[in-house]
């Protein structure tokens, strides 16, 4: 608890500069697939592959109509055993030759002994001022467009960080580091804070929420008229481990940055991320109405460990690990 404190006092100052509470915690990986239920709901086969993590329910088909997500979820891969969300993202490297090789996720600082996944934050109000209201059940929501492959598209809440150490936090672009990075890329995704107070999942995924009209997050900027709930802030952190790929003789012999996300895009600017919430009951909420800050004793917990264990089998059949002629699905790859 000494440790992450520090941490926190250190390195979170970049992003959240005098926060007075926040959830910090791991989630382990809890499969690698090509399913989307968000944007391809029903499909068995998504056209990229995911790396999730989170609660136990992730299937082809999460209809919140017919699922409610914690009631049926037995297992989490969280730290917060009351999270049964789920968020998804999976990175390639691609050789001189034109073969593939899935990156691996590492655990980040506090959490080493993780399989991979991420590092979830919930963070209220900046500073104490007013309230946020939690997620609802059926709440979904996406930040960022796979589509993307221009720079001034990309806001400025999505970013890669250069890790020359575990502590690294400064350096962030909006594109992948062009140089060998010795502790690994870890990429931030920062989601909006304000909603529209009535709309769980459009169509689009991404309109019932927004960043706030002026200033930013972290000054407390206020909400558009259009959305003028404030939400907590959902941010994450994934370390993929390009430490092992960092031989410049295996990178293109143009010297380009050799990894792509497996959906084919090799600038960067089509960072996202995918949510879908599901916490069990008032525990968010309650969360984040108690300013819990790192640790929160009124949420249950469970060990990296207990979090490890959980997984769901494999629907789609196909090889990912290895050295691989082509990206899963037949991904084409950004000329």
């Amino acid at each position: 608890m000494h440790f992450l404190l520090r941490y926190a006092a250190t390195g979170l100052a970049l992003i959240v500069p005098s926060s007075l509470a926040l959830l910090r915690f791991s989630c382990s990986q809890l499969v690698v697939e090509r399913l989307d239920p968000l944007v391809n709901p029903g499909v068995t086969g998504s056209p990229h592959l995911h790396q999730v993590i989170g609660g136990n329910t992730f299937q082809p088909s999460m209809d919140p109509s017919s699922l409610d997500i914690p009631s049926k979820a037995t297992c989490t891969t969280c730290t917060f055993a009351e999270d049964f969300s789920n968020y998804w993202a999976v990175l390639y490297f691609q050789a001189r030759n034109g073969t593939f090789k899935r990156v691996p996720q590492k655990g980040n600082v506090g959490f080493e002994q993780s399989q991979g996944g991420m590092t979830v934050y919930y963070t209220p109000v900046i500073s104490g001022r007013g309230q946020v209201t939690a997620f609802k059940p059926g709440f979904r929501m996406i930040v960022g467009d796979p589509n993307n492959r221009d720079e001034s598209k990309v806001p400025r809440q999505l970013t890669y960080t250069c890790l020359k150490s575990p502590m690294t936090r400064d350096g962030e672009t909006k594109y992948f580091p062009k140089q060998a990075c010795p502790y690994g890329i870890m990429v931030n995704v920062r989601f909006p804070t304000c909603w529209d107070g009535k709309t769980l999942d459009p169509p689009d995924h991404a309109s019932h929420v927004a960043y706030p009209s002026s200033g930013t997050f972290e000054s407390n900027g206020p909400c558009p008229a259009t959305h003028p709930v404030k939400i907590p802030q959902l941010f994450y952190e994934v370390i993929w481990d390009t430490a092992q790929f960092n031989n410049k003789a295996d990178w293109p012999a143009d010297g380009s940055q050799p990894f792509v996300w497996s959906f084919g895009d090799k600038t960067g600017y089509g960072n996202h991320g995918d949510y879908v919430f599901g916490w069990k009951g008032n525990a968010l909420q309650t969360a984040m109405d108690t300013n819990c800050n790192i640790n929160c004793p009124q949420l249950k917990g469970q060990s990296i460990q207990q979090g490890n264990q959980c997984s769901v089998k494999n629907i789609v059949d196909e090889t990912i690990d290895g050295w691989l002629d082509e990206l899963p699905g037949g991904m084409p790859v950004d000329k």
